[in-house]
């Protein structure tokens, strides 16, 4: 799969929301918002809609009324030029009314999102800024030093309590149990379109992990189901452990890793006591 024709930003736009949803009655969220008539665009712009109205989400605390967001995909990384960019953005954002002083500047904020910590940014604004780096939260760093408050979200270092889907917008998820939670929590979820946006986007990022773990999951049930149905059938009375055993065997055969072994035989535990209890006669 071509990551470069990945539409990673509409699927970052959709997992803001997701991590705001909790929010949305505070806020309303446009995407690529345009500065002026030339093409000059913010990645995403919150605006809360009663400025003392706090926002309890933790990427959210820094928030004023107007909050700028930029977001590098994962193969992308927040330069020193982007943090002039921005903040230049930020600033025209101020400007760019029909009345003067129409947005204080006090009610700005501007936060970075990365898959990568920004260590040469950070290190320049810290030397020709004074602007140094706090980390207050899993993966949430604030920049202390300016008047106008900003923040760096490193997605791959975020809270998975806290902000699942955020962290999960990465081009590196990990077959087993990563990939397997995802698609649970989206089996939720999957009606939303959001939730489809930022699955479209991570199925076609994660094409080969995806597919392993299909396949996987698929070699699996056929060997649960016949070496358990050959233990039921030989009137073994401890079929469940002895079906475990020939599958754990027949995985050893194929090269498998022992801690894959175990692994991969504790994740069809329940798809076997669920055949285990259809299998038994009604009583």
């Amino acid at each position: 799969m071509n990551e470069g024709k990945l539409q990673w930003h509409s699927a970052f736009y959709a997992t803001f929301r997701i991590e705001l949803e909790d929010e949305t009655n505070k806020v309303q969220i446009e995407t690529e918002h345009l500065l002026g008539k030339k093409p000059m665009q913010i990645d995403l712009l919150v605006i809360k809609k009663q400025p003392d109205q706090k926002i309890e989400k933790n990427i959210g605390k820094i928030f004023r009324t107007h909050n700028i967001i930029e977001y590098k995909s994962p193969g992308d990384y927040l330069s020193i030029n982007d943090f002039y960019k921005v903040y230049g953005y930020t600033c025209f954002y101020q400007a760019d009314t029909e009345k003067v002083f129409e947005i204080n500047p006090q009610e700005l904020t501007i936060t970075f999102v990365t898959n990568h910590y920004p260590k040469k940014m950070l290190k320049h604004i810290r030397k020709l800024r004074g602007i140094t780096a706090i980390k207050r939260d899993s993966g949430i760093y604030e920049l202390i030093g300016d008047s106008i408050p900003m923040q760096v979200i490193v997605i791959k270092e975020l809270s998975k309590k806290q902000n699942y889907w955020l962290q999960s917008l990465r081009n590196n998820l990990q077959s087993g149990g990563e990939i397997r939670e995802l698609l649970e929590r989206y089996e939720e979820k999957k009606d939303n379109l959001n939730y489809q946006a930022v699955m479209d986007v991570l199925t076609r990022a994660n094409w080969t992990k995806m597919e392993e773990e299909r396949i996987m999951c698929e070699a699996l049930r056929e060997l649960f189901a016949e070496d358990l149905k050959e233990a039921q059938e030989t009137g073994e009375k401890l079929g469940f452990q002895e079906g475990k055993h020939r599958v754990a065997l027949n995985l050893s055969r194929m090269g498998m890793a022992a801690e894959d072994i175990a692994k991969a035989v504790e994740m069809q535990l329940s798809i076997v006591q669920e055949w285990i209890q259809a299998a038994e006669p009604a009583k």
